[in-house]
């Protein structure tokens, strides 16, 4: 039974717009299955569910495996033209420096960019370093990177 209702969910998820949990609830109940904020609240969490930006100041939830919100690459390239102050890079790790207090916002962007090549980031305060595989690719993401600036 779980497994069927967290595949509904999931599928609610994909193809409306859900932004709380109530309405999650809702529309379970309207599908056949009897359950309870509570146990909606505990497939969110078990789902790895979050909320991203829908429209204007709302949010709705989605899942990891969906594309990105409208509006992402502007932002993406909003935010590098806006806060990242250098690049570098060495063998298999891209190197992007920051105004103080922005890299953790920025390197959540480069986290969700679905290239393929990035395998992910670690951020401190004002600096990233991004994880490239194949190593060979290192240049081709760093290219695309120094466009965004």
């Amino acid at each position: 039974m779980k497994t069927r209702r967290q595949k509904k969910i999931q599928e609610l998820i994909t193809s409306e717009v859900i932004k709380t949990q109530e309405e999650l609830a809702q529309r379970l109940l309207e599908e056949g299955y009897n359950v309870t904020q509570a146990t909606v609240s505990r497939d969110i969490k078990e789902m790895g569910l979050f909320k991203i930006a829908a429209s204007g100041d709302e949010y709705r939830y989605a899942i990891r495996t969906e594309t990105q919100p409208v509006g992402f690459k502007d932002r993406l390239n909003r935010m590098f033209k806006e806060v990242v102050v250098s690049l570098d890079s060495s063998e298999n790790i891209i190197v992007i420096k920051t105004i103080p207090g922005n890299a953790q916002a920025m390197a959540l962007l480069l986290d969700n960019i679905g290239w393929k090549e990035v395998i992910g980031t670690v951020a401190g305060d004002d600096t990233i370093f991004l994880l490239v595989k194949p190593k060979e690719m290192t240049q081709t993401v760093y290219q695309r990177l120094s466009e965004l600036i």
